[in-house]
């Protein structure tokens, strides 16, 4: 459906805008206009969302004259790579610069022998939530990204798994730089774009997004009825040590959070997971543990725990191993479904919190 912000004939094209803003009827009532047959419109979207051309000189199966006065007046924006950091585990951290100068990173988390090749994106320039252990929370938030700079970010970090990994990218979450229920207009189209038959078809089940935990956002995702996985950064299971955090809590409390999530399970029966970075002599104690048992208890979800990546002027420390392992043991022993992740990337500022454009 066409939105209200949308071009829809050619006399509202005042200047050179992207021409991925437009919805399939939008490109349809400005062609007609144009005096070309109704068909051309969806050919020149598969060449934007199935096809991801870059240029209109990509759009072959159009005239000439057609690919001209598109580009008199449409751009497509598409983001460019601007660097390029290879871990020794493996793990790709790029930089994309954008269409006004502003830079963005997506990860390549590869795990070969688990056939599994996982893209974390960006979904905002910055933050706002100011997350006491992230250093993307240490930026401010510039804007929200477009649903088609998302979409670009997993198409070519896709290429850039095909080139170096001989294999597709099987995952995409929603865990780069940036709150996206934040962003809520633009991640939910980005996701329509990676999951339509028009689109990229990927399973939305293949597909996470992570919120710090925004209560109406989520009941929003609810009522939405999202096909995606959700999951929460939680990393402190009582209200007092979140708070200290995670400022975002002191307005959406964990018990409020809960109720969202149980409306989201119960409405949308998708997978909810919590993500647990464990911080030595803060989060990781067997008290903490129980705290975090009892919020596994209202409806299924598993667990994530997270080692801990070091950043510049915070002053936590990773938890030991021993630690994780009696953290970790504690929950299986009651019951819940537990992973632990081994950092990726930490060589290049790549792991989870780090996310921070240094050069």
């Amino acid at each position: 459906m066409s939105g209200n912000r949308y071009l829809c004939s050619m006399a509202e094209v005042t200047t050179r805008q992207d021409i991925r803003v437009l919805s399939q009827a939008d490109l349809t009532t400005i062609l007609l206009e144009w005096g070309e047959k109704k068909f051309r419109a969806k050919q020149v979207y598969e060449w934007l969302w199935q096809k991801s051309a870059r240029s209109f000189d990509e759009m072959t199966n159009l005239s000439k004259p057609l690919r001209q006065k598109l580009s008199e007046y449409f751009v497509i924006n598409a983001i460019q790579e601007d660097k390029v950091q290879r871990s020794l585990d493996g793990t790709i951290k790029s930089r994309y610069r954008l269409h006004d100068g502003h830079l963005i990173e997506s990860v390549l988390i590869p795990v070969p022998s688990d056939r599994r090749f996982t893209v974390c994106v960006s979904s905002q320039v910055g933050c706002s939530l100011t997350c006491k252990f992230c250093a993307t929370g240490r930026m401010k938030r510039l804007r929200n990204l477009d649903a088609a700079e998302i979409y670009d970010q997993v198409v070519m970090v896709n290429q850039q798994s095909l080139d170096t990994f001989g294999h597709q990218l099987t995952n995409v979450v929603y865990m780069g730089m940036g709150e996206p229920l934040l962003a809520y207009k633009q991640v939910l189209r980005s996701v329509e774009l990676l999951t339509s038959p028009d689109g990229l078809n990927m399973s939305p089940r293949r597909i996470t997004i992570s919120t710090a935990g925004i209560a109406k956002m989520i009941k929003k995702l609810a009522d939405d009825k999202v096909r995606f996985n959700l999951a929460l950064s939680l990393h402190a299971a009582d209200d007092t040590k979140r708070n200290e955090i995670m400022p975002i809590n002191e307005q959406n409390s964990l018990d409020v959070l809960m109720d969202a999530l149980e409306e989201f399970y119960q409405t949308t029966r998708n997978r909810i997971s919590y993500e647990y970075i464990t911080f030595q002599d803060f989060n990781d104690s067997l008290e903490d543990a129980a705290n975090l048992v009892r919020l596994c208890q209202r409806f299924p979800v598993r667990v994530n725990i997270i080692e801990y990546n070091p950043i510049d002027g915070a002053d936590f420390r990773k938890s030991t191993e021993h630690r994780i392992d009696d953290f970790a043991r504690y929950l299986r022993e009651r019951d819940i479904m537990v992973t632990v992740r081994r950092s990726r990337g930490k060589d290049i500022d790549a792991a989870c919190g780090q996310l921070a454009n240094k050069d």
